[in-house]
Formats: C-alpha cells, sequence, structure tokens
C-alpha cells in the first residue's frame, strides 16, 4: 500500500521532540493560549516573514477574524475563486458579506488576475486569493488593483506554508494572511489549528480581541467575539514541526520532481510552476478524463489518491442562491472534473514514485490498447 498521507511516518521522525513538547504542556497546565502559543507565534510569523501572528483554532477561523478586522460585514462583497475548500467562501459568508467569483488560471489553478477588476464593483472590499495546492497566486498584479480600487487583500494561505512569490513568503504579501494547521497540512497541528500573520499592528489587535470573546482584559469585553483560541499543546507541537518545515518542503519538491521526470513524454499534465513561484506541493495533482477510472486502477494496484476538490464551491447545493450556473466558470469546471491527487509527502521513496507512475504507463498503455481493437 502507498498512502495518500502517511502522518505516522512524519511522527516516527519527532516522536521524542513531540512528546517532550506535550509532556512541557501537561506540565505548566497552559492548555489554552499560553507561553507555547505566543513562542510559536513569534517564530511562524517570522517565518513568514511577517511582524505579527495571531494564533487561531482553525484556518477558517483565520479567514472569518481577518475579514471582521477589515471591517468586512452585511451588504459587502468579497472577489475569491469558486475552485477552492469550501472555507474560503464559507468565511465570507460568516460575515454576512457575499462571495463574488472569478475563474481560475488553468495552469496554477490559482485566480485569474484579468478576470478580477470586471468583477468589482461600488460594493467590493476586499480580494482573497487563494495559493491552492502549495502555489502562490500572482500578487503583483493583485495588489495593484487592490490599491487603485481601495481594497483589501487577504491571503488564503492554508496549504502554502513556506511558498514564495518572487523570492518573498506568502502571507506577508497582502494586508493580512491565513494559515490552517489542520493534521495533513504541510504544517500540521495534532488537531485543529490556525493563524493570521500580518504587518498591520491595529488589525493584529483586533483579531486577537475576536478570538478571546473580544476582551483585551480578562472580562473586559470591546468587541463581540468568539473562543477561537489555539490550544496550548498544539502551539507546542507545531514549534516542534516549525524546525522540521524547510526539511520536509525540500523532500517534497523532490518527491515532485521524480513524478515530473517518470511523467515526462506521457501526455500526462502535471503541475505547472510559474517563473515567480517556489511551490510547496501540498497536493500534486494531475488531471485526466478518466478520473474514476484512473482513481479506481490505482486502489487496485494499492495506490491510494485524492481528489481536491470534486465540485466548484458555486455548484454545491449549500450556495446555490448566489446565482451561478454551471458554465459560468470553464476553468473551476474542468478542473474540479479532471483533478486526481497522487500521494505526496515528505517521506515518500523514489520508488514508491516510481510504482505510481508506472501504475498511471500501464493504464495509458491499455487504453491506447482498447482504442486500436
Amino acid at each position: 500500500m502507498i498512502p495518500f498521507v502517511d502522518l505516522k511516518a512524519q511522527y516516527a521522525g519527532i516522536k521524542d521532540e513531540v512528546n517532550a513538547a506535550i509532556q512541557g504542556v501537561l506540565e505548566t497546565n497552559q492548555f489554552t493560549l499560553g507561553s507555547e502559543v505566543a513562542a510559536f507565534e513569534e517564530e511562524f510569523s517570522a517565518f513568514c516573514q511577517a511582524q505579527y501572528g495571531i494564533g487561531v483554532n482553525t484556518g477558517t477561523s483565520a479567514l472569518h477574524l481577518s475579514l471582521l478586522a477589515a471591517g468586512i460585514g452585511p451588504g459587502d462583497e468579497v472577489i475569491t475563486v469558486p475552485f477552492t475548500f469550501v472555507a474560503t467562501v464559507a468565511a465570507i459568508h460568516y460575515t454576512g458579506a457575499k462571495p463574488v467569483f472569478v475563474d481560475i488560471d488553468p495552469r496554477t489553478f490559482t485566480i485569474d488576475v484579468n478576470a478580477i477588476e470586471s468583477a468589482i464593483t461600488d460594493r467590493t472590499k476586499a480580494i482573497i486569493p487563494v495559493h491552492l495546492y502549495g502555489h502562490p497566486a500572482d500578487m503583483d498584479p493583485i495588489l495593484n488593483i487592490a490599491r487603485q480600487h481601495g481594497l483589501i487583500v487577504i491571503e488564503d494561505a492554508c496549504q502554502a506554508h513556506g511558498s514564495e512569490y518572487k523570492g518573498r513568503r506568502v502571507g506577508s504579501l497582502g494586508d493580512m494572511g491565513c494559515f490552517s494547521f489542520y493534521p495533513g497540512k504541510n504544517l500540521g497541528a495534532y488537531g485543529e489549528g490556525g493563524m493570521v500573520v500580518t504587518n498591520n499592528a491595529e488589525y493584529t489587535r483586533t483579531i486577537r480581541m475576536l478570538r478571546d470573546w473580544g476582551a483585551e482584559q480578562k472580562y473586559q469585553h470591546v468587541l463581540k467575539g468568539y473562543n477561537f483560541r489555539l490550544e496550548g499543546i498544539q502551539g507546542a507541537v507545531l514549534r516542534v514541526k516549525l524546525r522540521h518545515l524547510h526539511n520536509w518542503t525540500e523532500a517534497r519538491r523532490q518527491v515532485a520532481s521524480y513524478y515530473d521526470e517518470f511523467l515526462s513524454g506521457s501526455g500526462v499534465p502535471t503541475p505547472e510552476a510559474m517563473p515567480y513561484a517556489r511551490h510547496v506541493y501540498h497536493i500534486y495533482a494531475i488531471r485526466t478524463r478518466q478520473r474514476s477510472e484512473w482513481q479506481q486502477a490505482l486502489q487496485a494496484k494499492g495506490i491510494q489518491t485524492g481528489i481536491h476538490y470534486p465540485i466548484p464551491v458555486h455548484l454545491l447545493p449549500a450556495y446555490a442562491d448566489l446565482g451561478y450556473t454551471r458554465g459560468d466558470f470553464p476553468h473551476a469546471e474542468r478542473a474540479a472534473d479532471e483533478v486526481l491527487s497522487l500521494p505526496m509527502f515528505a517521506e515518500l521513496r523514489q520508488a514508491q514514485c516510481e510504482e505510481v507512475c508506472e501504475a498511471i504507463a500501464e493504464m495509458l498503455s491499455d487504453q491506447v490498447a482498447s482504442v486500436e481493437l
């Protein structure tokens, strides 16, 4: 069996460090926020080349509170993409604002910067570019458009820990950057977790209050807030993992290079990294019009795969009220029909990558044979 993700292998390599970190929290009893979370906030914001970090309970909450800190609310519109995990859009909905979609660039799966301006109205207040699969969106045009129209830019970097745009870390490029530490992410907690990074002191102050019941001091509730605090154990675990993230990222990039090499010349569309991008390969997604057949055939050979994401948000029943229909965003819809995520984790070996690609080559050969018949 070649798993899609192998968190057990990751844990085996850092077991002693993690266990000691958790034991430290058990001894201090700082289970909610506390010194480990505060230290992780400093370390991760520095990693992102940002001045401030605010730990929260999920990446979704990071997006939600960033929007609130920016003053987004009922009657406002926020531009983003339909080809993303639903949390991007849910966070906009939580504020009472309206998500407005534009299509993706089919090469990168990130927002089509040429489609943004036509979606701007007098109600538009923000843009949320999604650094999908670990590839950064093309940020310079986005930031230029935002400046021209007085818009806030909130980066959804939940899949892009350590990804770079023109040598700068994502999350520090816009007004705020949002990260998820869901266990399967490149930097994952042992539970849920998220963070907002920013260079804006006022946004930082507001989000710190909003995550903790709107209180600036205990029982001094300045805002109507939420219970979105990051747990101490997660902060401790993430501090350990952050020390390994660079090596894990380089390993993922090596895995991607193996796939690129073994699939070269096969005709299978593989991920394309733009010249401005340092891709961190949270997901390695190929494309095929025979996705169901390929997924079943790979599973039969003991190879696990994933689909990220099979239905674009504008076609989900939950968001039918936005009024979009099939055909509105053809690149997003085609990607949703075709993407197939291959196994991707730092401990994946070259021989395993070759085995996956040999299985794909066998399927391609079978397809050619069936056509000839």
